[in-house]
């Protein structure tokens, strides 16, 4: 399987597993490992409501080969989104950032117009960029324009796991941005819906509610490297396209019949 390419990074899995609400660092740790993911992401606000798994946390990714994907969650402006994204390249000695501000604390859904605007500023100041969006194709594409080398549309509203409610709107995006790594970000629910979204091209996945919340996390993360797996040589095979009439699997001209 070709490795999944972020700005000057490759990484040899295309599943990228969130490290929040797991119900012990032990848990976090099994899934991690089973997941086999080489990217995790961590949101900087929630590690300090915590600072004892905080630092186990982070002394557990520095024995490992795993890189760190800070994030801004729960950011609802700009400043408080770029003042996160300082401290977290200082404290995780790295440029990516998961950049997420959201209009509100219910849906979670993207503010575009902030996102696009503190994209902007981030890449000005050196960093790598990756934004958590909508499935909108003018904006994604605006994202594209200005430098973002990643870009991040949601299946479904974060940890509704829904699955993908517009894989229309997925399929555009992946037609309009040919050369720009697309990922799914939030709503995945189950495996298919991980495997459905590598199938119409996207080049990964990222989850986390979905394998946090199974009732075994270590053994949800495994069928989530399976299925992100599947369904990325899916795509590489070509998928037969849908009809509305029945073909035969075995062709009747020719055969002998007796009468």
């Amino acid at each position: 399987m070709s490795h999944l390419t972020i700005y000057n990074n490759s990484y040899a899995s295309r599943l990228i597993v969130g490290t929040s609400r797991y119900p012990s660092p032990l848990q976090l740790k099994q899934s991690i490992e089973q997941s086999g993911t080489n990217l995790v992401t961590v949101s900087l606000r929630r590690q300090q409501n915590d600072l004892h798994s905080a630092q186990h946390f982070i002394d557990f990714i520095q024995q490992s080969s795993i890189d760190v994907l800070p994030n801004t969650a729960g950011c609802e402006s700009i400043k408080e989104a770029m003042t996160l994204a300082h401290m977290s390249r200082e404290i995780f000695n790295t440029d990516l950032i998961k950049l997420e501000l959201v209009a509100d604390q219910y849906r979670l859904e993207p503010d575009m117009e902030k996102t696009l605007d503190c994209a902007r500023l981030l890449l000005s100041e050196g960093f790598k960029v990756l934004p958590y969006c909508t499935d909108n194709l003018e904006f994604c594409v605006e994202l594209a324009t200005v430098g973002c080398q990643v870009v991040m549309p949601w299946g479904a509203p974060i940890g509704s796991g829904q699955g993908l409610q517009n894989p229309e709107h997925l399929m555009q995006l992946r037609k309009e941005l040919p050369d720009t790594t697309l990922i799914v970000d939030a709503g995945i629910g189950k495996p298919s819906h991980a495997a459905q979204a590598m199938e119409l091209g996207f080049d990964g996945v990222l989850l986390n509610t979905a394998i946090a919340k199974a009732q075994s996390p270590y053994k949800m993360a495994h069928a989530m490297k399976l299925a992100v797996q599947a369904g990325r040589e899916a795509f590489k095979a070509g998928t037969i396209i849908a009809q509305d009439f029945a073909t035969p699997s075995t062709p009747t001209l020719g055969m002998p019949f007796r009468d």
